[in-house]
């Protein structure tokens, strides 16, 4: 694989003096008493909990009982404990505090639908509906340690739901809004899951989806919901079940307009996250109060300068970790968090910009697929829309190509706003690596760790190194790491701590480049070795991508008698381009160009669509199992466009 940036070469973005300034994490280096990153993350690998405690202190965060303990490790690092002996409730913190200090008026949730239709509610006006979802809960049975399912758009009452079942000490189980019912049955079965909140449907490219009909056959498939909590449009019919369902705003509209927090452990379980595998049951990764919502209000400090009163818009679906990342790390920093439900280009191409300009967004995050999407519309697009306000660029979910994040950099930011680039996981609670607003950014690339990740590149012996590709590991405990999986703490020690003792293996390719930039290359599940050569999907894509010609594309690996995998592109052409022998010369051309003739692909076909989630994050294990003809495609509960498979039927 190639190492990425070259030394010298230019930046796609540099920080102004004022910027660097004012940003949170320099004033974070000054409390701590040093000058660079460099000395930043040494600071915080010298003593790791000597280093979060002075963070957590820094950030003012508010407990209802301090904690005795930084960091446990009784059970060992697998099973790290974090502020043991304090009480902690997210709910408090992403609300409470911030009308204590005297900003109930201030907007907390903005959201606007695909329709056009927008609401706005202040810090007051969310404890008031928090604590009225939290008074019907409790009218029917949730108590400490209740799971309860969420499945439902990003509407305010998602977050809504989020926060109060946070606020009774119960677990929430967030669930991806476009699951079928048998994914959202498997998920409320294994969790335990006691009551589900859920809407009657929302709009898609302008359809209505009904979601409660996939709730109620979801509910048949798993006995253990006793009640369905629903928020109704008042243009909507749909089936009611009397004995089981409940509406939500009658349920809440006579309760109590605040709900004292219940004063959860640090460690008490809050959030229940299953992530899709590629087979059989999904991981269920399960986070604490003082887990989850520290680490990533944490990482929007430093990575993404979030302050008070900033307006933060993040593509995305609350059953993906970045809806409650939105959600808890803006709110517990006292931003805004801007919720749109609908598609970036729907009714028009300029739709998501649209959004940006009439909410002031200032902090603004999406997957590059989804820019890969959008820049095919044209680069004057955006152009016509007020972004003034924007100052944070974000992307998360896979690795860049260089095209699509140059023209994010110039077409959407001017030029002039750096894009954090951001990598972790569900099971991380965030980010392991990140970028920081005070250094220059060169494309596709990581200035390094999240300042208290202690992470590293590995061999296969788990040595460090530097100047080729390895694995990306980490090597201390943090705040946010997964308490475990749900009821199977055998399989999260396979996943994770198998390898090497006490190290965090994370599934990633990583490199360094020579002037210390740090680069993801893709899951090394994704791995192809082409005669011994170990290359990743990513730089064939880039590839492609990089001719003008391509859309999107994905690298599949097939079987090879001689070279043991060889490569498959698939390919979506942009719009006016005319698949062809031609292109396909011109296209193989590139890539030899780029990778060298040994690694040449075997083939590049053209494809309608390729698979991919709601948040745009390419599926290229599903685009792999059609193209050979498996039986089994794994897990397609995440997959937004069933027709993307057909379109791989055809191009065969």
């Amino acid at each position: 694989m190639a190492i990425g940036h070259e030394a010298g070469a230019a930046f796609a973005w540099e920080p102004t003096s004022r910027v660097k300034e004012d940003a949170n994490i320099t004033r974070f280096m000054r409390d701590v008493g040093v000058n660079t990153l460099e000395e930043l993350w040494a600071l915080a690998r010298a003593d790791i909990a000597a280093f979060y405690e002075r963070l957590v202190t820094h950030l003012g965060l508010s407990w209802i009982e301090p904690y005795s303990t930084t960091l446990d490790l009784t059970r060992g690092v697998p099973f790290a404990r974090w502020f043991v002996g304090g009480k902690y409730n997210a709910s408090w913190n992403c609300i409470d505090r911030h009308i204590e200090e005297g900003r109930s008026h201030e907007p907390a949730i903005i959201w606007e639908s695909e329709s056009g239709a927008t609401k706005t509610l202040t810090f007051e006006r969310l404890l008031q509906d928090v604590s009225k979802l939290c008074g019907a809960l409790q009218e029917l049975g949730v108590g400490r340690g209740d799971r309860v399912g969420i499945f439902m758009p990003l509407l305010p009452q998602t977050a809504i739901a989020l926060l109060a079942v946070g606020r009774l000490g119960a677990i929430a189980v967030p669930a991806f809004s476009g699951y079928g019912a048998q994914a959202l049955a498997t998920r409320l079965e294994d969790a335990g899951a006691k009551v589900l909140l859920t809407a009657d449907g929302t709009h898609r490219r302008g359809k209505f989806v009904n979601m409660k009909r996939v709730a109620d056959a979801a509910c048949e498939l798993a006995p253990c919901v006793d009640k369905v909590v629903v928020f109704r449009h008042p243009d909507t019919t749909i089936d009611w079940h009397k004995h089981r369902d409940v509406d939500w705003h009658e349920a809440s509209f006579s309760q109590p307009s605040f709900a004292p927090p219940v004063a959860t452990e640090s460690n008490e379980p809050y959030l229940l996250l299953y992530t899709s595998g590629s087979t059989g049951k999904p991981k269920g990764a399960l986070h604490g109060h003082a887990g989850f919502p520290v680490k990533v209000i944490v990482d929007q400090y430093l990575c993404f300068d979030v302050k008070p009163a900033d307006r933060m818009l993040w593509f995305t679906d609350m059953g993906w970790m970045m809806g409650p990342f939105l959600v808890l790390g803006a709110l517990g920093l006292g931003a805004a968090a801007v919720l749109y439900d609908g598609t970036p280009d729907y009714p028009s191409p300029a739709r998501l910009w649209e959004v940006c300009a009439r909410h002031k967004v200032t902090h603004l995050g999406i997957a590059p697929t989804a820019i890969r999407s959008l820049m095919v519309h044209g680069d004057d697009v955006p152009r016509k829309h007020d972004l003034s306000a924007l100052r944070i660029l974000g992307s998360t979910g896979e690795a860049w190509n260089p095209e699509p994040y140059r023209w994010f950099s110039k077409h959407v930011g001017g030029g002039k706003l750096p894009i954090i680039n951001y990598s972790g996981g569900t099971e991380i609670s965030g980010g392991i690596l990140g970028c920081f607003p005070i250094r220059p950014l060169v494309p596709c690339a990581f200035h390094g760790p999240v300042p208290g990740m202690d992470a590293d590149i590995i061999d296969d012996e788990g040595r460090s190194v530097r100047g080729q590709v390895g694995e990306l590991a980490i090597r201390q405990p943090w705040p946010g790491m997964t308490l475990g999986f749900w009821h199977d703490d055998e399989r999260y020690l396979a996943t994770y701590w198998s390898r090497f003792e006490d190290i965090w293996v994370h599934g990633d390719w990583a490199s360094v480049s020579e002037d210390g930039y740090w680069f993801i290359h893709g899951r090394s599940d994704d791995t192809i070795n082409v005669a011994g050569k170990r290359v990743g999907p990513a730089e064939y894509e880039s590839a492609l991508v990089g001719h003008g010609s391509v859309r999107e594309a994905a690298a599949i690996a097939v079987p090879d008698a001689i070279k043991g995998d060889a490569v498959v592109c698939l390919a979506v052409l942009r719009p006016g381009r005319k698949a062809g022998d031609a292109l396909r010369s011109e296209l193989m051309d590139a890539v030899t160009s780029a990778l060298g003739k040994a690694l040449a692909p075997k083939a590049i076909l053209f494809v309608e669509d390729l698979p991919r989630t709601r948040n745009a994050k390419l599926m290229r294990r599903v685009a792999r199992a059609r193209f050979l003809r498996l039986e089994n495609l794994g897990d397609l509960t995440a997959l937004e466009n069933p027709a993307s498979l057909e379109a791989i039927d055809n191009a065969l």
